[in-house]
């Protein structure tokens, strides 16, 4: 593995190289840094170079503000750049929910770097009906106003009940543990005040990606309910995009709860892909 740090307008992004083969980009979901799917990612070096980074106000990367957060115009920007510094061929990309609509900004804005999009449940709602999307809208602020008031341990089953994730859930055994530690309560901070934010506010325009050269593969969680707005962001871009939704084991997060049986769906993906 290398590591490396990559100066942005505003920050400067740590980010990890592993592996060998065609660059795959992993973006993470919620305050997931360079070392959050680590499972997953262990899975996939031996047909791929994984590239891995801290999104900007996460663990390492630092911010010349540090109370500014960014938009998500700005988050692909920032990948933009970092694929610049690695590679220049086009990359695959897999996104997980931020990440996910991280990556259709850079469908949309950088189509040439990107050869296909796994666009795993992405928090995107201006896929979605006007009613739809103001009510789930409405559900990321009010859940930054509880985490103002009741602070982070109250405000993760919220998240979880809105995501649709079952924190009671299987999952595979032997996995790297995660404690929530100092650095990892930062980025939970910075993700609920700032990206649930950028999610609200965000610029993407939809049919922007009827036209992208970029192969854009909506995906979600097999245990993932129908009925929350990650999975109908996942339907709705599917129909946008006249794909079909390819699902992975677990649900919303199951690149953390099933790394092992993820990467290997996820290889079987990007070899029908390529």
């Amino acid at each position: 593995m290398s590591t490396d740090s990559l100066t942005v307008p505003g920050a400067t992004l740590h980010y990890e190289v592993r592996g060998t083969g065609p660059v795959l980009l992993v973006s993470q979901s919620g305050e997931g840094d360079a070392d959050r799917s680590t499972g997953l990612v262990a899975g996939l070096t031996d047909a791929y170079t994984v590239v891995t980074y801290d999104r900007r106000g996460l663990s390492r990367s630092r911010l010349d503000e540090p109370e500014r957060g960014a938009s998500l115009a700005e988050h692909a920007e920032d990948v933009h750049r970092l694929l610049a510094a690695v590679t220049d061929a086009p990359a695959l990309m897999l996104g997980c929910s931020l990440g996910a609509a991280i990556g259709l900004h850079l469908a949309a804005r950088h189509p040439e770097q990107l050869s296909a999009l796994i666009a795993h449940e992405p928090v995107t709602p201006l896929l979605l009906p006007p009613a739809e999307r103001t009510k789930h809208e409405g559900e990321l602020q009010e859940l930054q106003h509880h985490y103002r008031q009741h602070g982070l341990g109250p405000t993760l089953p919220e998240m979880a009940r809105v995501l649709g994730i079952d924190l009671k859930a299987a999952t595979e055994q032997d996995l790297t543990p995660h404690p929530m530690d100092a650095r990892r309560i930062a980025n939970f901070d910075h993700f609920i005040r700032h990206d649930f934010s950028a999610i609200v506010h965000d610029t993407l325009e939809p049919d922007t990606l009827r036209t992208t050269p970029t192969r854009i593969i909506p995906a979600a969680g097999r245990s993932t309910p129908r009925n929350v707005f990650d999975r109908q962001c996942a339907d709705a871009l599917a129909e946008l995009v006249g794909e079909q939704v390819r699902e992975f084991p677990g649900g919303h997060n199951g690149n953390l709860s099933h790394p092992r049986a993820y990467a290997r769906r996820l290889r079987d993906l990007l070899a029908d892909v390529s």
